[in-house]
């Protein structure tokens, strides 16, 4: 009886039931693996970097944009394409161009900053809670389970009104809610890397907690949490929306994209391009965002 030869994969010890593009393919399938994942991070990152070029810098470049709230009822309604209006006027006269653009700076600063406030303190309070353990972590992050416990939109609009809506409040109330999940993020990785040979080795040198969680564990917890803020800020960029939506977000005299959103619903009958144009820039942008965050993830092999 002829014998069948072995196959390949199982000869070497691989699973043959394995997923070929798993973290552990070689050749062709890493190869292709590695050509996916790069388009979906050019794709993404290059219409997020041309937004944020055109909302940061177009504003300072050009000087002859009008403003976005000095608009005059004279202009208004105009249409698009309009001379000096490209995409015509609100209401109001505010040029609809000028109003996307400071918009979404606006939109943008607030998920930015809010990404960065939560992920330093929420990324601190959950590394040192992990790497101290004991009673210190067990209370900490019952807390910040309470936290989490409550509806993210309510526990934002509770903050914010509380706070009066103003563009830094909305800051500090996005900021707040994310903090717990920053800080379980932070967690878990640390407990996986305290007990790494290198960790228990700084400890056993003397080296004070303080050091080891600079030089050992945030450099390593970092890329995780980085690769998350991406996400995380595709969800406070539509949190603000939502507020602003609502009207407790940034003020009137701030234009953002909810606002814009809030404000063309009355119009949306006779003049749509009112809330598509701003909905289009928002969906735009958090698709990218997220996309970029899950192409990193993927890249990265974070959790």
């Amino acid at each position: 009886m002829a014998v069948q030869p072995p196959d390949l994969a199982t000869a070497r010890g691989a699973d043959p039931a394995a997923d070929p593009l798993d973290a552990t393919a070689t050749g062709p399938a890493r190869a292709s693996r590695r050509r996916g994942t790069g388009k979906g991070l050019w794709i993404p990152g290059t219409i997020l970097g041309l937004i944020v070029l055109a909302c940061f810098a177009w504003p300072l470049v050009y000087r002859d944009l009008p403003s976005p709230t000095a608009g005059s009822l004279l202009a208004a309604n105009l249409p698009p394409f309009s001379p000096g209006h490209l995409l015509g006027t609100d209401p109001l006269g505010n040029d609809i161009v000028s109003r996307l653009l400071h918009g979404g700076r606006v939109s943008l600063e607030v998920g930015l900053t809010s990404n960065a406030i939560g992920l330093l303190l929420g990324g601190s309070l959950g590394m040192f809670a992990a790497f101290r353990g004991g009673w210190l972590e067990t209370v900490t992050m019952r807390l910040l389970d309470m936290l989490i416990a409550f509806p993210s939109l309510v526990l934002v609009l509770v903050v914010s009104t509380y706070l009066t809506p103003s563009k830094l409040n909305v800051i500090w109330a996005i900021s707040f809610f994310s903090i717990p999940t920053f800080a379980r993020l932070a967690r878990a990785a640390t407990l996986r890397l305290r007990e790494q040979v290198y960790v228990v080795a700084a400890r056993l040198a003397g080296q004070r907690d303080g050091a080891i969680l600079l030089r050992h564990i945030a450099p390593n917890v970092l890329p995780q949490l980085l690769t998350y803020s991406l996400l995380w800020v595709a969800a406070a960029i539509a949190i603000e929306a939502s507020l602003s939506f609502l009207g407790f977000g940034v003020p009137a005299s701030e234009p953002s994209w909810g606002m814009m959103i809030s404000r063309g619903q009355a119009y949306i009958s006779s003049n749509p391009e009112l809330v598509l144009i701003p909905s289009a820039c928002l969906f735009l942008t958090i698709v990218c965002l997220n996309t970029l965050g899950d192409a990193l993830r993927a890249r990265t092999g974070a959790p």
